[in-house]
């Protein structure tokens, strides 16, 4: 499955963004997805995921109550809504694919497929 986000942008603390990853290929409602990041200088880090089907989520607890994720396996799309966003959020995110589920437990190096990132720069 090849993926794709978009959406990062610069936004003022408070503020909302609404990052998307599109996938290509017909398998793309077998896989688990989840969002990671990356801001400067740090490593890449979990941000939340959700099951093929969309019914069990989790999330880093740095973004609980903050961020929502979403999909569409009719459309091939997951979406993450960030929501009263905060300097700190400021980061390069990525969405991956992987066919397992790690529960509370989410490695970058554990996710099979990685889209290019996307931007998104929060001022305080």
């Amino acid at each position: 499955v090849q993926l794709q986000a978009s959406g990062g942008g610069s936004v003022q603390a408070g503020g909302s963004l609404r990052l998307s990853c599109a996938a290509s290929g017909r398998t793309f409602s077998t896989y688990h997805m989840a969002w990671f990041r990356q801001a400067p200088g740090k490593e890449r880090e979990f941000v939340v995921a959700i099951s093929w089907s969309g019914d069990s989520t989790y999330y880093a607890d740095s973004v609980i109550g903050r961020f929502t994720i979403s999909r569409d396996n009719a459309k091939n799309t997951v979406t993450l809504q960030m929501n009263s966003l905060k300097p700190e959020d400021t980061a390069v995110y990525y969405c991956a694919a992987d066919r397992s589920w790690y529960g509370s437990r989410w490695y970058d190096y554990r996710m099979d497929y990685w889209g290019k990132g996307t931007l998104v720069t929060v001022s305080s």
